[in-house]
Parts: structure tokens; C-alpha cells; sequence
């Protein structure tokens, strides 16, 4: 049985695939259908995010190969991500993330909670009629108006930061990128150029204080202005995309399992482990693509410089010499070491402001319509190697 993160059901029934899979081949095996080495436990998972002398998280020379067969017009695309932290190793990947990081301690996102809350009751407030889609009408605008407002970004743009996101997350998150249209990923770089660069341009003359001031006043000199558009544009993706996918993917569990969303409304103080467990079983990321830095030996396995490699989230979020009973769903699961948010070095830098945002938008979500209902049946969940999501949730509020 050869591993294939593709598998149907390696999203249906990941703790029994998963577990079939490392039983017949190990923890690192080679899979013709990724055409890559997938790194499957948990503890070789974590050790594998940690490694960055063996293991490689540069993506910028498969983006430069790419654009080699596209149209000049791509080449600003590979300029664009390569100001992405997460596509850089070090010291690249350290200069661009030291100047950001502080923004997102704990206690920094503490002093947000506030602002949230206001966001969240006005998107709620704004929901029209007595059917919603909550993928669309609750969980993309939620998580733009906050990182618009973080980074003193007009909210009225919010609309253009989803399109944006739509056409980006088509090539970052493909497991074929040499497949995707460049059309659409052109001309969404194109206008995240002009946008950002009219904003660097206003904190350089006139600073605004928000943390798009401190990204452009640490990097004065240092990043190419692509860079910085990037490095700003990565900000957006992260504070966005992911958390819409992950709030989506948390509505779908609690309305596959009313029991659950039942109890959670009546606990909200368990709202913190909750939403680990929800980033466990449905998080936006299954695994993180990384290439061979170095031939080495890996659990037996010889990996040669230039391969790739999928570190396999929904994996190791699924091993039972972690988590006990892996297939079921536990809201007060503790400890909880999931992927889901990377490790070591990578380890997502919004994962406290995630937290937070999911924490107090359910929360008052199922306090505002407790007794909301399934309109439609619930989609299908579309995944690949790398992502996973489930959208619409159409629901009927019965307010």
C-alpha cells in the first residue's frame, strides 16, 4: 500500500488510512502519486519542521523555474512570493519575520479582542434574510476586516483582498503549479503591486502607526519593493485566507455534530481548546510542501538533494502514539500538539490572533442564533495534498 495524500480516503477516514499507511511502509515513504517523499508520524513531522539544514522551505527556485516557462509578465509573481517568509530560509526567512512577530504575542492580540468583538457583531448584524451562507457571509469577511484593520487598511478594500486570496491561493496551495492559468495569478499580481505600493508609499511620507509602519520602516533599504509588497501581501494571505478556511471547516464539524455545537455554546470558556481540536481535524493546511536540502538518511530512507517533500499534517494530527482515540472528536482534548499551525522555525506567526478571531466570532455566532439549522445538506469536502475545505454553509437563522 503506497501512501497518496490524495487518497479519498485519507480525508474521510484519515486515522485508519494513516495508520494503515505507516504500518505498511514506515514514517517516511515515497509516493509515485506526489511524486515525493511524504514524512508521516508525528515525531518525525515535528522533527522534520525544526530541520532546516536537511530539509528546505525555499520555494523561491521552484517559482523561478516556473515563471521560466510562463510569460514575462509572470516573473513579478516569483518577485511577489519571494517576500513570503514561509517560502525562505534563513537568515531571509529572520529578517523578514523579526519585524512583525511582535505584533502577535499573546498579549498584543489581547489588546485586539475589543475591536474584534466590534467586527464580528457588525457582520453579524449585517446578515441579510433568514438564509446565510456562513462560509461567505460570516467566515471570509470576518477575518479581512481584522487584518485590514491591523494593518491601517481602508475595510472597503476588503472585497478586492478576497479576490486577491482566490487567485494566489490557486497557485501557492497547487500541487501542480506548471497546471495552474496565469491569467488570473498575473493580474492579481499586478494590482497587489499597485496597492501596496501606493500604501508603503504613504507610511514612508505619512506613518500610520499600524503594523504595516513597522514592516515598512524595519525593511527601509534592506527588501526590493517587491519584496516588501510581498512580505505585506503574505500578511494579508495568512491573516485571511487560512482563517476563513479554518472557521468553515469548524462551522461544518459543529453542524455535522449538533451535540457538539450544542455544548459549545453552552460552554464558551472551553472555546480555547475547541478551537485546537478544530485545527486538529480541520485545519486549511494537510501538509507543507519543503524540498531536500542536502542528501541525507531519513528513517532508513536516502533522500537526494532537489526532491520533494510533503510534511503530512493530516498524518501526524491523526497518530495515535499522540493523541488517544484520534478519529474522535473531542473539544476539551488537552494536551493537544497539532500541525496544524506548523513547528520550530515556521511555526505560524498568526496563530494567536487565529485563535483569538475563532474563539470569539463562534462564539458569538451560537449565542446570537442558537437555534440556526441546516438549510442545504452540507458539501463534500474538497481537498488536495496540501489543503482542505468545505464551502457553502447555508443555514436558516430561525431568529
Amino acid at each position: 500500500m503506497q501512501v497518496d495524500l490524495e487518497s479519498p480516503e485519507s480525508v474521510s477516514d484519515p486515522t485508519a488510512y494513516f495508520a494503515r499507511v505507516r504500518e505498511a511502509g514506515g514514517d517516511v515513504q515515497w509516493s509515485d502519486a506526489q511524486r515525493a517523499w511524504i514524512i508521516l508520524g508525528h515525531a518525525q513531522v515535528e522533527a522534520a519542521f525544526r530541520d532546516s539544514e536537511t530539509i528546505s522551505a525555499d520555494r523561491t527556485g521552484a517559482f523561478a523555474r516556473l515563471a521560466a516557462s510562463r510569460s514575462p509578465a509572470f516573473q513579478q509573481v516569483t518577485e511577489l512570493l519571494s517576500g513570503w517568509m514561509n517560502f525562505r530560509d534563513p537568515p531571509v526567512h529572520t529578517r523578514l519575520r523579526e519585524p512583525v512577530r511582535a505584533a502577535f504575542t499573546p498579549r498584543a492580540v489581547d489588546r485586539l479582542e475589543a475591536d474584534v468583538r466590534a467586527i464580528v457583531e457588525s457582520v453579524l448584524d449585517d446578515f441579510d434574510g433568514d438564509v446565510v451562507d456562513l462560509s461567505s457571509a460570516f467566515a471570509r469577511p470576518i477575518p479581512a476586516f481584522v487584518i485590514a484593520a491591523l494593518m491601517g487598511v481602508d475595510a472597503a478594500d476588503r472585497q478586492r483582498f478576497t479576490g486577491w486570496s482566490d487567485n494566489l491561493t490557486k497557485l501557492v496551495f497547487a500541487a501542480s503549479p506548471g497546471q495552474v492559468d496565469e491569467g488570473p495569478v498575473t493580474r492579481a499580481t499586478e494590482e497587489i503591486r499597485e496597492f501596496f505600493s501606493a500604501l508603503i508609499e504613504r507610511e514612508q511620507n505619512d506613518p500610520t502607526g499600524s503594523l504595516l509602519t513597522a514592516i515598512v520602516q524595519h525593511h527601509a533599504g534592506t527588501l526590493s519593493q517587491m519584496e516588501l509588497v510581498g512580505a505585506c501581501m503574505l500578511l494579508l494571505f495568512g491573516g485571511h485566507e487560512t482563517t476563513t478556511t479554518l472557521l468553515t471547516n469548524a462551522l461544518a464539524i459543529l453542524f455535522e455534530h449538533p451535540d457538539l455545537r450544542e455544548w459549545l455554546r453552552e460552554h464558551p470558556e472551553q472555546g480555547e481548546s475547541a478551537f485546537e481540536e478544530f485545527m486538529r481535524v480541520g485545519g486549511p493546511a494537510r501538509s507543507m510542501a519543503r524540498k531536500v536540502g542536502v542528501n541525507h538518511t531519513r528513517c532508513g530512507m536516502e533522500l537526494k538533494a532537489g526532491q520533494s517533500i510533503f510534511l503530512a499534517i493530516a498524518s501526524a494530527n491523526h497518530d495515535p502514539a499522540v493523541f488517544t482515540d484520534p478519529a474522535t472528536i473531542d473539544l476539551t482534548r488537552n494536551p493537544n500538539p497539532h500541525m496544524g499551525f506548523g513547528w520550530g522555525l515556521h511555526y505560524c506567526l498568526g496563530a494567536n490572533l487565529a485563535r483569538m478571531e475563532a474563539r470569539v466570532a463562534l462564539d458569538l455566532l451560537l449565542h446570537r442564533f442558537p437555534d440556526m439549522e441546516l438549510a442545504k445538506p452540507l458539501p463534500k469536502v474538497r481537498a488536495s495534498a496540501m489543503g482542505f475545505g468545505r464551502r457553502p454553509i447555508e443555514v436558516r437563522l430561525n431568529r
